[in-house]
């Protein structure tokens, strides 16, 4: 049976202009839009705030199991927008939309805008064949959509550069961040280092591990807070773990409430991410929100969010230079202090959750008026 239509009241959180009406949207999301993973959250973000710039947005539950759909989950997809108002703009996240064949979009008869985290073919951990699919995929459904909304300058590159997309169909709506006040640190002897992220192969703490396995005399703790989304690869990284004997410096905390998650941000002294590729790094514009000391690679647009001064930036994948500059960040209070007296200036700087969903909205009003002109 087809997934059902999440409906859900969102109500403008502003009073709207009385000559702007109230546009339907069907935002189509795979998976459970509760998991928390940065594109989650940048859709909630979005769907609780489009209503205050005129548009009603439908929120539509997709199978779970893309990018990685089966025949009848694409039989699923095409029931489910057959039910929806035949006036109604689509927006689709892109961790589907990227995977869906060119004749499943044909048959949709509605204008389609595609949200692109980052590019399926650019995700760790899949197969050469795999990635080369999933390229090939998604430039075919990219070409198909009225207009793509992308995270990052950086990822409107890529996209423009390596998959086709005209420059001019394509706008940055780059992630929110929430002000939630300085991080006061742990105040303890041990430095306590926090990285947030799923655990899957892109996110390289395969790496991590192995650059503080060269640290481990020194005194700190790390706490890894992500989802569980593969779970090979969770399994790995506990073995990994258990055999550079860090049981006792290294903890796996899986996902966490937004108190817990803010209790860690807190009390954190040094926040690493040490992903293979990033779309953005919503947790990097966390951590300068809050003021930490980071340390970074510069896989994707990390290394653009992170503006210098306020990181130590690494190449990915690079197990020496990530040891290196958590040594050096570790070892120097007045480092530390500098960087995150930075990253909190920068984090002044960053773009509103409003800012964000009135860029899509604007986005959205536009094709839909290129469509009814």
């Amino acid at each position: 049976m087809p997934s059902q239509l999440a409906l859900r009241a969102y109500a403008p959180a502003r009073v709207l202009p009385v000559d702007l009406p109230m546009r339907d949207v069907a935002f189509l999301i795979p998976g459970d839009l509760e998991l928390p993973t940065g594109g989650y959250a940048y859709d909630r973000s979005v769907l609780r705030l489009l209503p205050s710039f005129g548009l009603r947005p439908i929120q539509v539950a997709l199978p779970g199991s893309f990018p990685n759909p089966s025949a009848e989950d694409l039989e699923d997809c095409a029931a489910i927008v057959r039910s929806l108002p035949k006036d109604c703009l689509l927006l689709i996240d892109g961790l589907a939309y990227g995977a869906m064949p060119e004749a499943l979009i044909r048959g949709f008869e509605r204008p389609v805008v595609a949200l692109c985290h980052h590019p399926l073919a650019l995700e760790n951990g899949i197969s050469a064949t795999r990635a080369e699919a999933l390229y090939a995929s998604e430039r075919n459904a990219l070409a198909l959509a009225r207009h793509v909304i992308v995270t990052s300058p950086m990822t409107a590159r890529i996209l423009s550069g390596d998959f086709d997309v005209p420059e001019g169909k394509i706008t940055v709506a780059q992630p929110g961040a929430t002000r939630k006040g300085r991080a006061a640190g742990s105040g303890s002897p041990r430095l306590e280092v926090l990285a947030v992220g799923s655990i899957v192969p892109r996110k390289g703490y395969h790496v991590l591990i192995e650059a503080l396995t060269k640290l481990k005399a020194k005194n700190w703790r790390l706490s890894i807070v992500g989802a569980v989304r593969a779970p090979d690869c969770a399994a790995a990284l506990d073995a990994q773990i258990a055999a550079a004997g860090l049981g006792e410096k290294v903890r796996l905390l899986g996902a966490v409430n937004e108190k817990a998650l803010d209790s860690l941000y807190e009390h954190a002294d040094l926040f690493v991410m040490s992903s293979l590729f990033e779309g953005y790094g919503m947790v990097l514009a966390e951590a300068m929100a809050r003021g930490l000391p980071i340390v970074t690679t510069t896989g994707g647009a990390a290394s653009e969010t992170v503006p210098t001064g306020a990181g130590l930036k690494v190449p990915p994948g690079d197990a020496d230079a990530l040891a290196e500059a958590l040594a050096e960040a570790l070892a120097d209070p007045a480092l530390r202090r500098s960087l995150a007296d930075a990253a909190f200036a920068a984090g002044e700087n960053l773009k509103s959750w409003d800012d964000t969903a009135s860029i899509i909205a604007q986005t959205l009003r536009d094709v839909d008026a290129a469509e009814t002109a």
